[in-house]
């Protein structure tokens, strides 16, 4: 598997991972009239050594017809971002920024039978549940008629990587100072995006003294 090195690069066991606890993107892919887009859930596994993308769409999705074992599909998973203004520094004399994390998984796409839609409903759901503090929800208390209905509906996709790219810029080259500054006003903002970002510039570098834990 081919890893992409951007300017701030995760590495390759981390992207995964990265992108299996986010579990939601944007799939794309291009026709003779551009690309195409669809924001889905996704399960990410290992397959005969490989690691696969499965998703599902609608049957009348037009990226459905473009999974022709052929053509290759990009899944794009973002998590938290966040503007660092200028003066958030300890230093002068610095540009405004974004931090921010996200993976990109490509590879060819290959559309599979109907007979795999209630497997792949089964083990999504399954996934979105156990985040959950309840007792998880499952298609068997579904009516019968209705949950056949809804699986005809839908086609399941896999997406075969073969490219990893994942970024992180989290400030890695300011100095400790700038970095304590603006961890400390991510870590005071309202947002959660933003304290998570603030938490994971702390681990990137623990023991700086930060105001804001």
């Amino acid at each position: 598997m081919h890893v992409l090195r951007p300017q701030f690069h995760i590495e390759e066991q981390r992207a995964l991972e990265f992108a299996r606890r986010r579990g939601f993107g944007v799939i794309v892919a291009a026709d003779a009239n551009g690309p195409r887009a669809s924001h889905v859930p996704f399960l990410l596994a290992e397959r005969d050594g490989r690691t696969i993308v499965q998703v599902h769409f609608t049957a009348r999705n037009p990226l459905v017809e473009l999974a022709d074992g052929a053509r290759r599909f990009l899944l794009i998973v973002s998590g938290d971002d966040a503007y660092i203004s200028n003066d958030w520094y300890a230093s002068r004399d610095n540009v405004s920024t974004w931090l921010y994390e996200a993976v990109h998984l490509s590879g060819v796409a290959h559309l599979r039978g109907h007979d795999e839609n209630r497997g792949h409903g089964d083990t999504l759901l399954a996934v979105a549940e156990a985040r959950l503090p309840k007792q998880p929800w499952d298609l068997a208390q579904m009516e019968p008629g209705k949950r056949e209905s809804m699986l005809a509906a839908i086609r399941v996709v896999d997406l075969v990587v073969d490219q990893v790219e994942g970024q992180a810029k989290l400030n890695q080259h300011k100095s400790d100072a700038d970095h304590v500054a603006v961890a400390d006003q991510l870590a005071r903002s309202e947002e959660s995006g933003h304290r998570r970002l603030a938490r994971k510039m702390q681990a990137l570098r623990p023991g700086l003294g930060y105001d804001v834990s």
